[in-house]
Protein backbone atom coordinates (compact mmCIF):
# COMPACT_ATOMS: atom_id res chain seq x y z
CA UNK A 1 0.00 0.00 0.00
CA UNK A 2 1.21 3.56 -0.45
CA UNK A 3 2.61 5.54 2.08
CA UNK A 4 1.69 9.08 2.41
CA UNK A 5 4.34 11.42 2.15
CA UNK A 6 4.72 15.30 3.83
CA UNK A 7 6.88 17.81 3.26
CA UNK A 8 8.02 19.66 7.06
CA UNK A 9 9.96 22.46 7.83
CA UNK A 10 10.64 20.61 10.91
CA UNK A 11 14.22 19.61 11.79
CA UNK A 12 13.73 15.68 11.58
CA UNK A 13 16.18 13.17 13.76
CA UNK A 14 15.34 9.46 14.42
CA UNK A 15 13.89 9.15 17.68
CA UNK A 16 11.86 12.55 18.07
CA UNK A 17 8.19 13.36 17.46
CA UNK A 18 7.09 15.94 15.88
CA UNK A 19 3.72 17.46 15.55
CA UNK A 20 2.54 18.01 11.83
CA UNK A 21 1.73 21.66 10.52
CA UNK A 22 -1.99 22.75 11.07
CA UNK A 23 -2.90 22.15 6.99
CA UNK A 24 -1.36 18.64 6.91
CA UNK A 25 -3.08 17.66 10.33
CA UNK A 26 -6.03 18.36 8.84
CA UNK A 27 -5.52 16.17 5.73
CA UNK A 28 -4.26 13.68 7.55
CA UNK A 29 -7.29 13.55 10.02
CA UNK A 30 -10.25 14.89 8.03
CA UNK A 31 -9.20 13.70 4.11
CA UNK A 32 -7.01 10.51 4.52
CA UNK A 33 -8.52 9.80 7.64
CA UNK A 34 -5.64 7.85 9.06
CA UNK A 35 -5.12 6.17 12.03
CA UNK A 36 -2.44 5.63 14.97
CA UNK A 37 0.35 3.53 13.95
CA UNK A 38 -0.14 3.93 10.29
CA UNK A 39 3.25 4.67 8.40
CA UNK A 40 4.00 8.08 7.01
CA UNK A 41 7.01 9.42 5.15
CA UNK A 42 8.51 12.98 5.97
CA UNK A 43 10.93 15.22 3.88
CA UNK A 44 12.26 18.64 4.73
CA UNK A 45 14.74 18.94 1.40
CA UNK A 46 17.73 18.56 3.41
CA UNK A 47 18.49 14.99 2.01
CA UNK A 48 16.59 11.87 2.04
CA UNK A 49 13.27 10.89 3.48
CA UNK A 50 12.39 9.49 6.66
CA UNK A 51 9.93 6.90 7.83
CA UNK A 52 7.62 7.26 10.70
CA UNK A 53 4.78 5.89 12.32
CA UNK A 54 1.74 8.26 13.65
CA UNK A 55 1.50 8.12 17.25
CA UNK A 56 -1.67 10.43 17.95
CA UNK A 57 -4.53 11.16 15.59
CA UNK A 58 -6.99 13.77 17.11
CA UNK A 59 -8.28 17.09 17.46
CA UNK A 60 -6.03 18.46 19.58
CA UNK A 61 -2.13 17.17 17.26
CA UNK A 62 -1.19 14.41 14.90
CA UNK A 63 2.05 13.67 15.78
CA UNK A 64 4.65 11.28 14.40
CA UNK A 65 6.98 9.45 16.02
CA UNK A 66 10.03 9.21 13.61
CA UNK A 67 12.18 6.02 12.97
CA UNK A 68 14.63 5.79 10.49
CA UNK A 69 16.51 7.81 8.12
CA UNK A 70 16.14 6.82 4.45
CA UNK A 71 18.94 7.85 2.28
CA UNK A 72 17.20 8.75 -1.53
CA UNK A 73 17.13 11.11 -3.88
CA UNK A 74 14.78 11.43 -7.08
CA UNK A 75 16.70 14.03 -8.46
CA UNK A 76 18.01 14.50 -11.76
CA UNK A 77 21.56 15.22 -12.95
CA UNK A 78 20.63 17.93 -14.63
CA UNK A 79 19.90 21.79 -13.21
CA UNK A 80 16.62 23.10 -14.82
CA UNK A 81 15.64 26.58 -14.22
CA UNK A 82 12.36 27.82 -15.25
CA UNK A 83 11.32 31.45 -16.09
CA UNK A 84 7.95 31.24 -16.72
CA UNK A 85 5.29 33.93 -17.89
CA UNK A 86 3.11 34.36 -15.87
CA UNK A 87 -0.40 33.08 -17.16
CA UNK A 88 -4.18 32.80 -16.29
CA UNK A 89 -5.38 30.48 -13.29
CA UNK A 90 -5.50 27.05 -14.02
CA UNK A 91 -3.15 27.04 -16.45
CA UNK A 92 -0.62 28.64 -14.43
CA UNK A 93 -1.08 26.21 -11.74
CA UNK A 94 -1.09 23.12 -13.75
CA UNK A 95 2.44 24.56 -15.23
CA UNK A 96 3.91 24.47 -11.86
CA UNK A 97 2.44 21.58 -10.21
CA UNK A 98 3.81 19.46 -13.92
CA UNK A 99 7.12 21.38 -13.79
CA UNK A 100 7.98 20.17 -10.53
CA UNK A 101 7.08 16.48 -11.51
CA UNK A 102 9.43 16.95 -14.48
CA UNK A 103 12.26 17.91 -12.10
CA UNK A 104 12.83 21.78 -12.36
CA UNK A 105 14.78 22.71 -9.77
CA UNK A 106 14.00 26.77 -9.78
CA UNK A 107 10.96 28.13 -11.08
CA UNK A 108 10.88 32.18 -11.28
CA UNK A 109 7.22 33.67 -12.35
CA UNK A 110 7.99 36.41 -15.14
CA UNK A 111 5.79 39.75 -15.96
CA UNK A 112 5.84 40.63 -19.72
CA UNK A 113 4.12 43.03 -21.73
CA UNK A 114 1.61 40.33 -23.12
CA UNK A 115 0.95 38.89 -19.34
CA UNK A 116 -2.84 39.48 -18.67
CA UNK A 117 -2.82 39.04 -15.01
CA UNK A 118 -1.80 41.75 -13.00
CA UNK A 119 -0.43 41.00 -9.37
CA UNK A 120 -0.92 44.09 -7.00
CA UNK A 121 -0.86 44.56 -3.01
CA UNK A 122 -1.80 41.70 -1.83
CA UNK A 123 -2.38 39.81 -4.67
CA UNK A 124 1.36 38.94 -5.16
CA UNK A 125 2.41 37.45 -2.01
CA UNK A 126 -0.80 35.18 -1.81
CA UNK A 127 -0.22 34.46 -5.39
CA UNK A 128 3.32 33.05 -4.73
CA UNK A 129 2.38 31.34 -1.38
CA UNK A 130 -0.47 29.58 -3.69
CA UNK A 131 2.20 28.70 -6.00
CA UNK A 132 4.75 27.23 -3.54
CA UNK A 133 2.02 25.22 -2.11
CA UNK A 134 1.21 23.76 -5.37
CA UNK A 135 5.17 22.76 -5.47
CA UNK A 136 5.42 21.63 -2.14
CA UNK A 137 2.47 19.09 -3.16
CA UNK A 138 3.90 18.05 -6.34
CA UNK A 139 7.07 16.63 -4.22
CA UNK A 140 4.62 14.95 -2.19
CA UNK A 141 3.21 12.76 -4.42
CA UNK A 142 6.14 12.68 -7.29
CA UNK A 143 8.25 10.92 -4.86
CA UNK A 144 11.13 13.97 -4.48
CA UNK A 145 13.13 14.73 -1.28
CA UNK A 146 13.33 18.63 -1.94
CA UNK A 147 10.20 21.39 -2.89
CA UNK A 148 11.84 23.46 -5.35
CA UNK A 149 11.89 27.63 -4.82
CA UNK A 150 9.60 29.79 -6.48
CA UNK A 151 11.37 32.98 -6.21
CA UNK A 152 9.82 36.18 -6.51
CA UNK A 153 7.39 37.80 -9.63
CA UNK A 154 10.31 39.25 -11.79
CA UNK A 155 9.88 41.22 -14.61
CA UNK A 156 11.88 39.99 -17.76
CA UNK A 157 14.26 42.26 -18.62
CA UNK A 158 15.80 42.11 -14.75
CA UNK A 159 15.44 38.07 -14.89
CA UNK A 160 17.31 37.91 -18.25
CA UNK A 161 20.19 39.19 -17.08
CA UNK A 162 20.53 36.96 -14.17
CA UNK A 163 20.71 33.84 -15.67
CA UNK A 164 23.51 31.10 -16.19
CA UNK A 165 24.29 27.96 -17.96
CA UNK A 166 22.74 27.15 -21.50
CA UNK A 167 20.00 29.81 -21.81
CA UNK A 168 17.51 29.21 -24.18
CA UNK A 169 13.59 30.78 -24.94
CA UNK A 170 10.88 29.03 -26.36
CA UNK A 171 9.88 30.78 -30.01
CA UNK A 172 7.83 29.53 -32.83
CA UNK A 173 9.88 31.48 -35.02
CA UNK A 174 12.81 29.88 -34.39
CA UNK A 175 15.14 27.45 -36.62
CA UNK A 176 17.05 25.48 -34.28
CA UNK A 177 16.24 22.74 -31.91
CA UNK A 178 17.29 21.64 -28.56
CA UNK A 179 18.99 18.50 -29.58
CA UNK A 180 21.86 21.30 -31.40
CA UNK A 181 22.75 22.66 -28.12
CA UNK A 182 24.30 21.08 -24.82
CA UNK A 183 24.35 22.45 -21.66
CA UNK A 184 26.65 24.43 -19.51
CA UNK A 185 27.94 22.80 -16.49
CA UNK A 186 24.69 20.49 -15.92
CA UNK A 187 23.11 23.78 -15.89
CA UNK A 188 19.55 24.69 -18.19
CA UNK A 189 17.61 27.61 -18.42
CA UNK A 190 14.47 27.63 -20.30
CA UNK A 191 12.42 30.96 -20.65
CA UNK A 192 8.43 30.54 -21.87
CA UNK A 193 6.20 33.32 -22.80
CA UNK A 194 2.50 33.61 -20.92
CA UNK A 195 -0.60 33.12 -23.29
CA UNK A 196 0.23 35.73 -25.84
CA UNK A 197 4.09 34.99 -26.20
CA UNK A 198 6.67 37.46 -26.30
CA UNK A 199 6.51 41.11 -27.92
CA UNK A 200 9.56 41.79 -30.35
CA UNK A 201 11.69 43.75 -28.51
CA UNK A 202 11.43 40.91 -25.47
CA UNK A 203 13.02 38.65 -27.93
CA UNK A 204 16.08 40.59 -28.57
CA UNK A 205 16.52 41.56 -24.73
CA UNK A 206 16.57 37.75 -24.45
CA UNK A 207 18.84 36.96 -27.32
CA UNK A 208 21.08 39.99 -26.30
CA UNK A 209 21.26 38.69 -22.72
CA UNK A 210 22.52 35.35 -24.26
CA UNK A 211 19.01 33.26 -24.60
CA UNK A 212 19.14 31.27 -27.67
CA UNK A 213 15.93 30.95 -29.44
CA UNK A 214 14.34 26.95 -29.82
CA UNK A 215 11.41 25.76 -31.95
CA UNK A 216 9.21 22.91 -30.33
CA UNK A 217 8.09 21.62 -33.83
CA UNK A 218 6.09 23.04 -36.60
CA UNK A 219 3.04 23.82 -34.66
CA UNK A 220 2.36 26.57 -31.63
CA UNK A 221 1.80 25.16 -28.71
CA UNK A 222 0.01 26.97 -25.69
CA UNK A 223 2.26 27.85 -22.76
CA UNK A 224 1.77 25.24 -20.84
CA UNK A 225 2.02 22.81 -23.26
CA UNK A 226 5.49 24.38 -24.26
CA UNK A 227 6.80 24.32 -21.21
CA UNK A 228 5.87 20.79 -20.08
CA UNK A 229 7.31 19.71 -23.66
CA UNK A 230 10.56 21.48 -23.19
CA UNK A 231 11.07 20.05 -19.79
CA UNK A 232 10.35 16.57 -20.77
CA UNK A 233 12.91 17.28 -23.88
CA UNK A 234 16.07 18.73 -21.67
CA UNK A 235 15.47 15.30 -19.57
CA UNK A 236 15.22 13.20 -22.52
CA UNK A 237 18.29 14.76 -23.32
CA UNK A 238 20.76 15.81 -20.90
CA UNK A 239 18.87 14.51 -17.74
CA UNK A 240 17.09 11.33 -16.14
CA UNK A 241 15.53 10.43 -18.87
CA UNK A 242 18.51 9.97 -20.65
CA UNK A 243 19.52 6.44 -18.87
CA UNK A 244 15.74 4.84 -19.36
CA UNK A 245 15.66 1.77 -21.59
CA UNK A 246 14.13 1.92 -24.83
CA UNK A 247 11.19 -0.29 -25.72
CA UNK A 248 12.63 -2.08 -27.94
CA UNK A 249 15.47 -3.26 -24.90
CA UNK A 250 12.78 -3.27 -21.87
CA UNK A 251 10.82 -6.46 -21.52
CA UNK A 252 6.90 -5.91 -22.05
Amino acid sequence: MRVSRFYTTAPLTTGKTIALDDDNAHYVRTVLRLKKDTDIILFNGSGGEYLGSLSEVSRKAVLIDIKHWIDRSAESPLIVTLGLGISRGDRMDFTVQKAVELGVNHITPLMTEHCVVQLKGEKRPQRLLHWQKIAQHASEQSGRTIVPPLTDIYHLQHWVSLQQGLKVFLDPYATSSLAELSPLNGQVTLLTGPEGGFADQERELAKAAGFIPVSMGKRILRTETASLAALAAVQMLWGDFAGLPTLANSEI
